[in-house]
């Protein structure tokens, strides 16, 4: 006597497996429509030619001697000017997390009356972080890759290594 093959053990086996390959494609696509990965960089090669530019600027900070000390405890960050010139009307201080774009953040920071700029982070900066500092008219230019929060000075100091 003769089955129906719908009642065939083997043959659902053999229908599963193609089966199960259709939907976890489906879903992969799903995913991947969904929730892309943000490009890093739209146009690699304006960004290649502006490196020789960023380059510039960190030397500019060597030559002109500038250094910074950081500190960031209790939600006040402090930058305090160690270098050769030590008097600025504005920082622009920009921080970019390592791998989070949205929680990038700036301030543009006037010194107090000690020399000191002083600034209340009220993000959440437990992390690393790129630290970029430049004055207002943006000739130099000094990053510095680090770990906070940090409760003792950290020194920034130009290196064209560090530069991008």
């Amino acid at each position: 006597m003769k089955t129906s093959w719908y009642k065939e053990p083997w043959a659902w086996f053999v229908f599963f497996l193609p089966f199960c390959a259709v939907v976890a494609g489906f879903a992969t696509l799903i995913i991947a429509n969904t929730d892309p990965d943000p490009l890093v960089v739209g146009d690699y090669y304006k960004k290649g030619k502006a490196i020789n530019l960023e380059i510039s600027k960190v030397n500019m900070a060597k030559k002109l001697g500038m250094a910074f000390e950081l500190k960031l405890d209790n939600n006040e960050l402090v930058i305090k000017p160690t270098g050769i010139d030590k008097e600025f009307p504005l920082l622009n201080v920009n921080f970019h997390h390592a791998t989070q774009e949205e929680k990038d953040f700036y301030f543009a920071m006037t010194a107090d009356g000690s020399g000191n700029f002083r600034q209340i982070v009220n993000q959440d900066v437990k992390g690393k972080w790129r630290i970029t500092i430049t004055p207002f008219e943006d000739h130099w230019k000094i990053q510095k890759t680090i770990t906070l929060p940090q409760s003792s000075f950290i020194d920034i100091v130009p290196r064209t290594i560090e530069a991008n």
